[in-house]
């Protein structure tokens, strides 16, 4: 069936070797498999969970959705038990749909890796990976005898989930730096040299210290500042700076949890996310190699998004007043111009400018 997407040659299903003899003495018996792409990909494009599960955590769930919109790395603090796993699993059922294109080139990498389901001529929804911090350097980024692709490339075009962040080997967690950057990854050995895609939305989650109840209100924490400091610190700066959005996620109240769930469809959630995206493909139509506003450098920020005097003043507001990282104002302009797009505005105002400083906690002073 993987054989048969291909539209521009005949693919002959044959299931034994007295069946290719067959056909070749004869070239009867077999007929071309034929299959419907359009069909295929449809029926395929079916997610097993939905937002609307998620009880509580509207800031959390508004957050993913400025992730999604603008391709945006996301780290989420908060204590066990508070939803950031549910959250995140939930996070591409709400990014674009993939494009014919973009599935072919997942489908090809589960293929390769052996990891195709049974009966599946194509993978038409975005993965979601999430490796147990005791992963090894060959198991994220690729590798083996014959080399393979890692969790890194099996998140092609959909969203790498490290859960409990800072228990990862630091090593491990440098080694994202590389392919976050350049959206590949190359394995070399003596006699081969193979580079696999990795374009992936990273997502995080962290407890906010060692025993996980630091600033909750239901919970005594029983960690001293030097080993919250210690903890936090296992995330290292670099990397941080490649995570535009870390937001906090309290426990869900029980109100919450008794009630109903009421909360919107991802159906609708990616209607806005889609809107958002086609704006910066407009937006970045003349840029090579940039598709969303993730994707900005600090000198695109002059030119696709220019601050009024306003915006400006709540911005040095925030980075002298609150103790915000010098990072974090190329990040807090670039999730504004998100914000300015989900809602399809022209210029960054200031409401996206507050908004968008809400979704920097780590470089506050409460925890750095």
């Amino acid at each position: 069936m993987e054989a048969a997407i291909a539209t521009d040659l005949d693919v002959y299903p044959i299931g034994s070797l007295r069946e290719t003899i067959d056909f070749l003495e004869d070239g009867t018996g077999v007929k071309p498999c034929k299959i419907d792409v359009e069909q295929v990909f449809n029926q395929a494009l079916k997610y097993p969970m939905d937002f609307s599960d998620v009880k509580g955590q509207e800031t959390a769930k508004r957050a993913l959705e400025v992730a999604a919109a603008g391709g945006h790395n996301i780290l989420m603090v908060g204590p066990p038990g508070s939803g950031k796993t549910m959250l995140a699993r939930r996070l591409p059922t709400i990014l674009p749909n993939l494009t014919m294109e973009e599935a072919l080139e997942v489908t090809k990498i589960y293929s390769v890796s052996g990891l195709l389901p049974a009966n599946t001529a194509l993978i038409a929804t975005r993965q979601f990976c999430s490796p147990h911090h005791t992963i090894s350097d060959a198991g994220l980024i690729g590798g083996g005898r014959v080399p393979k692709p890692g969790q890194v490339s099996l998140a092609h075009h959909g969203v790498l989930f490290l859960d409990e962040m800072p228990e990862f080997r630091k090593d491990i967690l440098e080694m994202l730096r590389q392919p976050m950057e350049d959206g590949q990854v190359t394995i070399s050995r003596s006699m081969v040299s193979l580079t696999y895609p990795s374009q992936f939305m990273l997502v995080g989650a962290m407890n906010p210290c060692p025993c996980g109840f630091f600033g909750d209100a239901n919970h005594d924490c029983t960690c001293n500042p030097g080993q919250i400091q210690k903890y936090m610190s296992k995330v290292s700066g670099p990397l941080l700076d490649r995570i535009d959005i870390h937001i906090e996620v309290p426990a869900v109240k029980f109100k919450d949890l008794a009630a109903e769930p009421t909360g919107e469809k991802s159906d609708s959630i990616r209607e806005r996310v889609n809107h958002a995206r086609r704006i910066q493909l407009m937006r970045f139509n003349d840029e090579p190699g940039m598709f969303c506003n993730a994707h900005m450098e600090s000198k695109d920020l002059q030119k696709f998004c220019p601050l009024d005097s306003k915006s400006l003043e709540l911005l040095r507001t925030a980075i002298t007043k609150l103790g915000l990282s010098a990072r974090a104002y190329d990040r807090i302009i670039k999730v504004s111009r998100t914000i300015a797009d989900i809602e399809a505005a022209e210029q960054i105002e200031t409401r996206h400018i507050s908004e968008a400083i809400q979704y920097r906690s780590l470089d506050r002073n409460l925890w750095m």
